[in-house]
């Protein structure tokens, strides 16, 4: 049986700045290295919580071009206890909020960021009264 997501992987152009941003802007910790069949960096796990982590691969060279409304992945979206403290913190560390928090259509406090690649995240604050709540 399925247990819940272990992990989200990202190819990134530069790793120190994805690191500094996962792991020093947003707290997280760098868990473990893995290098490849020759002994070169390969991918670097960082730790969500138990059990989670986000994948941060090397090498990644050629951004995608942009089009409206893609298929595929969307967002990371990161649950916090404070959607005003979260803005703050990264405001505090030069991270621009694509949006500022505001409550969104499933009445969850919610402000939104980019990574040093672009994509996007999305802080949530719950509201106990929110559909994800109730489910």
């Amino acid at each position: 049986m399925i247990r819940g997501i272990g992990h989200l992987a990202f190819d990134v152009a530069d790793m120190n700045k994805s690191i500094d941003f996962y792991c020093g802007i947003l707290g997280f910790k760098k868990a473990f290295s893995i290098e490849d069949d020759h002994g070169n960096p390969w991918i670097e796990y960082i730790k969500v919580r138990e059990g989670q982590f986000i994948e941060l691969f090397y090498g990644a060279e050629n951004k995608p071009e942009a089009v409206k409304r893609p298929i595929g992945f969307s967002h990371l979206c990161l649950e916090v206890d404070s959607i005003e403290e979260i803005a703050a913190h990264l405001k505090r560390h030069g991270v621009p909020l694509d949006v500022e928090p505001q409550q969104g259509k499933d009445s969850n406090w919610q402000c939104w960021v980019k990574d040093p690649d672009g994509n996007r995240i999305e802080f949530m604050q719950l509201n106990p009264n929110s559909p994800q709540m109730k489910a």
